[in-house]
């Protein structure tokens, strides 16, 4: 497994509490991002290092690069039909051209004049951004949101293939880690090495409200 680790509690002690981060691990080449699949679509994208088979280029594909959000999202890889977790090293630069093409999901009265030109803007663009509650190891929720960018069209058979440096299955150490959570031996947590994420293009930074 390449992705490089810390303990969760020595990394809490360093994150931002509140307001909007794009907490992932990354450097100048790439950033991690994270789903979760059936065995069916998880195998076959780690065998053949790209999203094929049973993947469906039709439907939007949503990627996180908060490990724990997607934790919660997917149960530590317990819920049904998201037993395989990827970690996928994708191009950094490719991330920053899904984010500088997103639209909101939901309408922003501040960064829009009207709630009909963000309609306009959402029915032309074929990446969708959201801002959610982040959650910690428990699945509580916290005041810090997390985000997901969801890909469809060009986007999406871009993403499958082209945009991506590795695929990994990080489904074992979830599952170990899952124990120490169920069991509250949560200082012996080990995760994904993540720090806040910012642009040089401060214009993107405005509109992704990042502080």
């Amino acid at each position: 497994m390449k992705l490089e680790l810390e303990k969760y509690t020595e990394q809490q002690k360093k994150w931002p509490q509140q307001g909007y981060h794009i907490m992932g691990q990354y450097n100048d080449d790439k950033i991690v991002v994270y789903q979760s699949y059936r065995p069916e679509i998880g195998n076959f994208a780690v065998k053949n290092q790209y999203f094929g088979g049973a993947f469906s280029l039709e439907r939007m594909t949503w990627i996180k690069p908060n490990f724990l959000w997607m934790m919660y999202r997917n149960g530590w890889g317990t819920k049904e039909g998201q037993e395989v977790v990827l970690a996928i090293h994708l191009k950094k630069k490719v991330f920053e051209k899904y984010l500088k093409n997103a639209v909101y999901s939901s309408f922003k009265p501040e960064l829009y004049t009207s709630y009909e030109s963000w309609q306009e803007d959402i029915q032309q663009s074929n990446i969708r951004l959201q801002w959610d509650p982040d959650h910690d190891p428990y699945g509580a929720k916290l005041e810090r949101r997390a985000i997901q960018i969801g890909l469809r069209k060009e986007f999406i058979k871009s993403f499958a293939q082209e945009d991506i440096i590795e695929i990994e299955d990080i489904s074992a150490f979830v599952n170990e880690q899952y124990q120490l959570v169920k069991s509250q031996n949560i200082d012996k947590l080990m995760i994904p090495k993540e720090k806040p994420l910012v642009f040089e293009d401060e214009k993107l930074n405005t509109y992704l409200m990042l502080k």
